[in-house]
């Protein structure tokens, strides 16, 4: 470069620019803060990240329209900033001769992939150019001559309210087109359950089923409220395309992420069949049940049947008070209860109960069943079932896990401890009686599998009372609320649980 040019690259004003930046306003907020390096500009505040970007995107273009046109005589603001074509290049890719600037003087806007900062700059159009992602908003005229100060007239029309697109720009000055920002990234693979598609997996059909199945489980993650029955059809699909990759390809843990799609379509069906009322195209509410799963009725079904095979003591009383015991302490055979949980049953002798459970050896008190009784939630009373124990590290009689056993507790709870129930004074027996038929329904409340009824053999089982005893229970239930529509004859029970007590219910598997 010559002394000619140093000098006049000397006698150049450096170039304007400024900043917008979009900042969060503080931590566990989302609101956020607008700052400008203007001087004049003041601090804004806005409730959230996507009107902060508006703002800031606003704020920017009012400068750009009010900024007068970019100065033929300025020298580019990156220099400023040591930007890669200013600097001495020493790699191994040396450029033969340093950076010149060259073309007329733009004004050029760039902003970071996140959207997080705008800046605004004059700078050379061979700078512009150069500098990934950006943008030219308006362009000076090369200089000509002229006559003393006169100030020189920008080109295009609209300088001096430049857009942010410099399209039009750039066709009428023979500005160069700003080069895109350089891809150094392989192009993002298509990817389905964590798995890659091969790009020349046959057949084509095949291949686009995978890839659109992976972008509607993506973008079913993004839902704010659960499709179940969308869910469902999906895993189904899943479980098919699965299948079919597993024929061609050969690999074996495909079929499996098959069967796992099969058996995650089902478990969604289920569901959505327990929100809906057993209606899979209902409009109606869903029925928001306490226990919201299949294998929490499942587990509950199978605390019942292990009661009825093992339970100490004759009697609906005993087998219900065995019944309660068994789901404080079913995990480790061991856990707390208070004098509260045992009057709430309905028993007509409860510490007479304790003493015979106690007897037999069945449970284990550090004191009395009258210490047992006058506990109160402050200080509860710990017991222990042996039999419920495990020994020598091996598993319980039940597979559910301690997280499991308070949900199934308190379910149980909620159930026998029910208002009406209490209100008409309900004897153990049909407060035992109202826990089973929960756990014998369909998913509309029908009793029995399919709303077909419940075998008497299979009731009387559950609930230790004479057939003749039967239909007294029902009556309870029904004028509480529970029952209706029944029908008892010699070999089964049919009938409907109420509305009311639908979200009590476990349905079982259709």
């Amino acid at each position: 470069m010559t002394q000619a040019a140093v000098s006049e690259l000397d006698e150049r004003v450096p170039g304007r620019r400024w900043t917008v930046r979009l900042d969060a306003a503080g931590r566990g907020s989302t609101a956020v803060r607008i700052s400008c390096s203007r001087p004049a500009c003041p601090e804004q505040r806005l409730p959230s990240a996507a009107a902060g970007r508006a703002a800031a995107v606003a704020h920017l273009k009012a400068h750009l329209r009010a900024a007068p046109a970019p100065r033929p005589g300025a020298y580019c603001a990156c220099r400023a900033d040591g930007c890669h074509t200013h600097l001495p290049d020493t790699g191994r890719h040396a450029r033969a001769e340093p950076w010149r600037c060259g073309g007329p003087v733009v004004l050029a806007v760039i902003t970071d992939r996140e959207g997080r900062w705008w800046k605004a700059m004059e700078c050379c159009s061979r700078c512009a150019a150069a500098t990934p992602g950006a943008k030219t908003a308006a362009t000076s005229q090369a200089p000509g001559p002229q006559t003393g100060d006169e100030p020189p007239t920008p080109v295009a029309p609209g300088a001096g309210t430049p857009q942010f697109s410099d399209r039009q720009a750039a066709a009428r000055t023979g500005v160069p087109a700003p080069r895109s920002a350089p891809v150094r990234r392989r192009p993002p693979q298509a990817k389905i359950a964590q798995r890659v598609i091969p790009h020349d997996l046959r057949p084509v059909a095949l291949r686009d089923e995978l890839v659109e199945l992976g972008d509607l489980f993506r973008a079913y993650q993004q839902r704010t409220e659960p499709d179940l029955k969308l869910l469902a059809d999906l895993h189904e699909r899943k479980a098919q395309a699965f299948t079919t990759w597993a024929d061609v390809s050969g690999i074996t843990s495909l079929r499996m992420e098959a069967r796992r799609a099969e058996q995650a379509a089902t478990a969604a069906r289920f569901q959505h069949q327990q929100r809906t009322g057993g209606i899979a195209d209902s409009d109606g509410p869903a029925v928001s049940r306490l226990l919201t799963a299949p294998t929490q009725g499942d587990h509950a079904r199978s605390v019942l049947a292990y009661v009825a095979d093992h339970s100490p003591l004759p009697g609906s009383e005993a087998r219900l008070l065995t019944l309660m015991l068994t789901l404080r302490t079913a995990h480790k055979g061991t856990g707390n209860l208070v004098g509260q949980d045992l009057n709430a049953l309905g028993l007509t002798d409860p510490e007479d109960l304790v003493e015979k459970l106690t007897g037999c050896g069945w449970l284990t008190l550090p004191g009395t069943a009258g210490d047992l009784l006058a506990s109160r939630p402050e200080n509860p009373t710990p017991i222990t079932i042996p039999s419920l124990v495990p020994r020598d590290g091996e598993a319980g009689p039940f597979t559910f896990g301690k997280k499991m056993r308070p949900k199934l507790s308190g379910w149980a709870q909620k159930v026998i401890s029910d208002k009406k129930l209490r209100k008409a004074k309900a004897t153990a027996g049909t407060r035992l009686l109202a826990l089973t038929l929960a756990t014998q329904t369909d998913a509309a409340g029908r009793l029995g599998p399919g709303g077909q009824g419940i075998a008497l053999h299979a009731l009387t089982a559950w609930v230790p009372i004479e057939s003749g005893e039967l239909q007294h229970l029902v009556d309870q239930l029904t004028t509480a609320d529970w029952l209706a529509e029944t029908a008892l004859t010699d070999t089964q029970l049919t009938g409907q649980l109420t509305e009311r007590v639908l979200p009590l219910t476990c349905p079982l598997p259709a």
